[in-house]
């Protein structure tokens, strides 16, 4: 990971889009921006798709993120609205690739796990972290923003994650597995008694 970096977390839909930009300077986390695009009134589908990769490319060329991470889709019953969800999340990787940037995504368990360590948490629990993490004094008025946010912030947190595995190598390494006695006498001498 690089000592700075701006993240951009994506909360997909078809009726409102949540987006949220974070900066990383080593370990300081800030807010730069959340909000929404609301799609609810514009009733062609393909419109909204439009609109979905129309913010997606002015949020790259504004803030330039170095991630994108984005939220995948929560498995519910109606099979029309996960294909219309599953569309929107589409487009905004799309326009995340097309500015040479990989979108990682990451359920909404392992969101809610990252920030509050429950992978059960409520939207609300999820918010009181996020304002305690990033000082947020804003007003919050749509809950996609935050779990935009959320999407960011978790990225990061499992880019640390990441780096930690890389750092810690083993001090002792495995020793050859022996097949009979006699081999294994000879590899482990110390443990003869």
């Amino acid at each position: 990971m690089k000592d700075s970096q701006i993240i951009l977390g994506i909360d997909p839909g078809t009726l409102v889009m949540g987006y949220g930009l974070i900066s990383v300077n080593k370990s300081k986390v800030s807010l730069i921006e959340m909000g929404v695009l609301q799609l609810s009134k514009h009733k062609d589908h393909a419109e909204r798709l439009h609109l979905i990769f129309k913010k997606m490319e002015s949020l790259i060329k504004i803030h330039q993120p170095t991630a994108v991470a984005i939220e995948a889709p929560f498995f519910g019953k109606n099979v029309q609205s996960m294909l219309k969800l599953g569309r929107a999340q589409g487009v905004a990787i799309a326009a995340a690739m097309m500015t040479g940037l990989h979108a990682e995504e990451y359920s909404p368990r392992k969101v809610k796990q990252s920030i509050t360590g429950r992978g059960n948490a409520t939207k609300e629990q999820v918010l009181q972290m996020l304002v305690h993490i990033l000082n947020i004094v804003e007003d919050i008025r749509f809950m996609d923003a935050t779990d935009a946010v959320a999407v960011a912030l978790c990225h990061h947190y499992q880019q640390k994650t990441i780096e930690i595995k890389k750092d810690n190598k083993p001090a002792i390494k495995a020793k050859k597995k022996t097949n009979d006695w006699a081999s294994f006498i000879a590899a482990n001498p110390g443990r003869i008694k």
